[in-house]
């Protein structure tokens, strides 16, 4: 796939309409991949975009590659954790750094084709605040399906996740949502969960704060790659979710919101959850 050169993008340093962010923890297996396909995507398909691969303390060559493809496009940048802090971490650096009118985070190994980054910057455009990409809205867009067991375990956790945190969502763990950036840049700053427990918090704030949140069905492909242990994760996230409905019972919160009120760092909320089928 050829990219074109540094000239031909005059208005590089201009706010993008678009901002991809892309967690990366040693992907130098795929990372060079990912990183042809979602740089061809946006030229071919001609968005006005730039991406962002947050660097979480990778050990192995995942920088160098970067770099690499950093010295032909203009508008890729490399965000570099301080160790490694986790997925949660790495979005929230990611998000809170991105220029973009709409900001996204997507997975290394792209699950959901890039191109479907479409269907979220729509939803965004025609009134949501968050976009959120849903496996299970249509199931017949999943091209590649997970082993039965891990359905299994992933339709008990979300079962589990909309009874604990009250959240309506059918997946609350697809990684690839989109904000819009005024409402990242307040949602993010009050995200406390670092690790694979994230999306849930940053839905539950989302919905606390009210703003507009719209399901998605998007294509989807299971990578046998994936990290995600349900057992070990599970049980962690189970952890962090207990974690969060105790902040939110003690207030913290509340507390948190109230001070960025204080420093005018908050934006107007709009409305509710919406499903897009």
């Amino acid at each position: 796939m050829e990219l074109s050169t540094q000239n031909e993008f005059e208005n590089a340093s201009a706010p993008p309409r678009l901002s991809i962010v892309i967690p990366a923890y040693n992907e130098c297996a795929r990372i060079d991949g990912t990183l042809a396909r979602v740089l061809w995507c946006v030229e071919e398909r001609g968005w006005d975009a730039e991406v962002l691969v947050v660097d979480d303390g990778s050990t192995d060559e995942t920088p160098a590659i970067v770099q690499k493809w950093m010295r032909r496009y203009p508008r890729l940048h490399m965000v570099r954790n301080p160790g490694n802090r986790g997925k949660g971490y790495s979005v929230r650096n990611g998000l809170l750094q991105a220029a973009g009118e709409i900001v996204m985070f997507t997975d290394a190994d792209l699950s959901s084709p890039i191109e479907e980054a479409e269907l979220l910057m729509a939803a965004i455009d025609e009134g949501a605040d968050v976009a959120i990409g849903s496996r299970w809205l249509n199931r017949q867009k999943q091209t590649i399906h997970q082993p039965l067991y891990r359905r299994f375990f992933g339709r008990c956790f979300n079962k589990v996740t909309r009874w604990v945190m009250g959240l309506p969502f059918k997946d609350t763990q697809c990684g690839f949502k989109a904000f819009r950036r005024d409402a990242a840049q307040t949602i993010f700053r009050l995200q406390t969960i670092e690790r694979w427990g994230f999306d849930p918090e940053i839905l539950f704030i989302a919905r606390k704060l009210k703003y507009k949140i719209v399901e998605v069905p998007v294509t989807w492909g299971h990578d046998a790659r994936s990290r995600l242990s349900y057992l070990r994760d599970g049980m962690k996230m189970l952890e962090d979710m207990s974690r969060i409905r105790w902040n939110s019972m003690r207030g913290r919160y509340d507390e948190a919101i109230a001070a960025m009120k204080d420093t005018s760092q908050m934006v107007t909320p709009r409305v509710e959850h919406v499903e897009v089928r």
